[in-house]
């Protein structure tokens, strides 16, 4: 093979391979390659809920009702937009005891955006979450678990930790409890094999649609409660893993 053409080949695939890199490091929830963020503790008997998108006045009152049925504490990754129409809910979540966490205010693709769009994303979230509940905000979900080292510098210098996940439950598609829980499980059983606690991404809460039907997720979260009670696995807030 003609030397100027190897050298071709070698560097289109040094550049495929730092795409990848850059991508996964961008949009893989467990990366660290950016920068250090919050995904789970080495107990494999935790378990954090956590919801994203809300709050949603057709379903947070639901899962607040079947998280204190079982005296579970749960995270709350709230957007801005919906925080400012329902001050209410944010109020009731804190009330219960749970955590809320920053989520932006419009739910964009962080990854893309220049870093002062960055900054008033999350400061006016953080502003008008604190505003609510009297409290600092201490914890970041980028929508979409998109960032680039930008985001994580801008949310430190808030005193906040970014956090991701390890286990999915797919929730945002239309699929009913059991896929789900399904989907649940095996995100569990691979954070168990690696004797890690489990992070649930979920959902309680759209982007878009401030009533979007959540009865699946809330079905999925009473039944996994349900079937921890009794058993040494419990609920924890992503608190317990900083």
């Amino acid at each position: 093979m003609h030397a100027s053409l190897t050298t071709a080949l070698s560097l289109s695939g040094a550049v495929a391979t730092a795409g990848a890199l850059v991508t996964h490091a961008a949009f893989g929830p467990e990366s660290q390659l950016f920068g250090r963020t919050v995904i789970s503790g080495r107990d494999a008997t935790e378990v954090a809920f956590t919801y994203d998108d809300g709050p949603n006045p057709t379903a947070t009152p639901q899962l607040l009702e079947v998280l204190a049925r079982y005296n579970a504490r749960a995270t709350f990754f709230m957007i801005g937009k919906h925080v400012r129409v329902y001050p209410e809910l944010v109020r009731a979540v804190h009330a219960a005891g749970h955590v809320i966490g920053n989520h932006t205010m419009t739910h964009p693709w962080l990854a893309w955006q220049p870093a002062h769009v960055i900054r008033e994303e999350l400061t006016g979230c953080s502003r008008l979450i604190e505003d609510v509940i009297g409290e600092p905000v201490h914890f970041l979900r980028p929508p979409h678990g998109a960032r680039r080292p930008a985001v994580l510098r801008i949310a430190n210098s808030m005193g906040m930790r970014t956090v991701q996940w390890n286990t999915m439950g797919f929730d945002w598609r239309p699929i009913d409890a059991e896929e789900i829980l399904q989907n649940i499980d095996k995100g569990m059983r691979r954070t168990r094999r690696w004797h890690r606690g489990t992070n649930i991404l979920l959902h309680d809460g759209h982007q878009s649609d401030v009533q979007a039907n959540r009865s699946a997720t809330i079905a999925a979260t009473a039944a996994l409660l349900d079937r921890f009670a009794g058993t040494s696995t419990h609920a924890v807030t992503v608190d317990a893993w900083v």
